[in-house]
């Protein structure tokens, strides 16, 4: 048995639905209108408008008609461009077929290109803001990726960094290009530069949701310690040879073959 509570929420945001659904279909409307249209109070549509407008799906609007009478003008509501964004749209099926076109044309260097101009305006904007998070104080990669994340976020791809023992690294939990990504990597690669160039540093990405992975992961590395041994390059030292143990003193023996007398010998 469905909970009362959720089931009013479930009625309340289709009610909600209706009602971006309506604006879309008249334009803007004012709530004894939309009142009209749902078959309620304008009381309960209003309760529905106030939900869409703090959510920054509606936005409300002074008429531009000419008011006659006394009472007080009417206020129209009109969709937000976030609330349009709601509506089903075919935004990734219109890049997909642009960027088979630029493939059979130009190729995969062309496809990159037109990667590469894609980001740039996402890199002057999130460059600005790690300068400026970092402005005075340097920045490590790690901590510069603390503020390209906070940066990317705000483009909308809900973006995290954290700390790990070998550097730290760059996750970012949603991606707006992942099914035009899929199909053309360029896209990835373009992106993986750019957090580079940002974080000041060689990086590596580990996963990307465009090819299947729950997280875009990117490593960052972090710095060489000072004195630590470097490992790869060195090599073993020499073992010290070990003696030959001395052959053994062989018993000396005379290789003179004339006799001895040792007694005297009598003069003749």
């Amino acid at each position: 048995m469905a909970h009362p509570r959720s089931s009013a929420a479930a009625d309340d945001g289709r009610t909600r639905d209706r009602v971006s659904a309506l604006l879309m279909e008249h334009g803007p409307q004012t709530a004894t209108e939309l009142a009209g249209r749902l078959g309620i109070s304008p009381a309960a549509v209003r309760r529905h408008l106030d939900s869409l407008v703090a959510a920054g799906r509606l936005e409300e609007r002074m008429t531009r008609e000419a008011h006659r009478g006394r009472g007080r003008p009417a206020r129209r509501f009109h969709l937000t461009d976030a609330g349009r964004a709601t509506f089903p749209h075919a935004y990734d099926d219109l890049a997909l077929t642009a960027l088979r076109y630029v493939a059979a044309s130009g190729g995969p260097d062309a496809v990159r290109a037109v990667a590469e101009q894609q980001l740039a305006g996402l890199e002057a904007r999130a460059s600005s803001a790690v300068r400026q998070a970092v402005d005075g104080r340097g920045g490590e990669p790690a901590d510069r990726a603390q503020a390209l994340a906070a940066a990317l976020t705000a483009e909308g791809y809900a973006a995290t960094a954290s700390a790990i023992s070998s550097g730290g690294q760059l996750c970012q939990h949603h991606c707006p290009v992942a099914h035009v990504a899929a199909e053309f990597p360029q896209l990835c690669e373009a992106e993986t530069a750019v957090i580079g160039r940002l974080v000041g540093t060689h990086v590596q990405r580990l996963a990307t949701i465009a090819h299947g992975d729950g997280i875009c992961t990117t490593h960052i590395p972090g710095p060489l310690q000072s004195g630590s041994p470097r490992r790869g390059n060195r090599s073993a030292p020499e073992r010290p040879v070990p003696r030959e143990p001395a052959a053994p003193e062989r018993a000396r023996t005379s290789t003179s073959t004339t006799p001895t007398n040792d007694r005297e010998r009598t003069p003749a």
